[in-house]
């Protein structure tokens, strides 16, 4: 690493130190703001996107744990 790099790299965690407590407070705030309807439209999106990608399963994955303890086992 080249002593310009390692400038770099500490301008980098300098800001992200004086960063982090700001963006920490932002996200406080943006948190305290919402309403419970709001969380709860977050939280049904959320799960929309669950059931839009999940896929059924065809076992509970018992007979899968099993084989695998078995090869673990040898």
């Amino acid at each position: 690493m080249t002593d310009d790099e390692k400038q770099q790299l500490k301008q980098w965690v300098e800001t992200w130190k004086r960063a982090g407590p700001e963006l920490e407070r932002f996200r406080y705030q943006e948190l305290r703001s919402q309403t419970h309807e709001h969380s709860l439209a977050i939280v049904q999106d959320v799960l929309e996107l669950g059931y839009q990608f999940a896929r059924p399963r065809q076992t509970s994955g018992l007979v899968e744990q099993q084989r695998l303890f078995r090869k673990l086992r040898r």
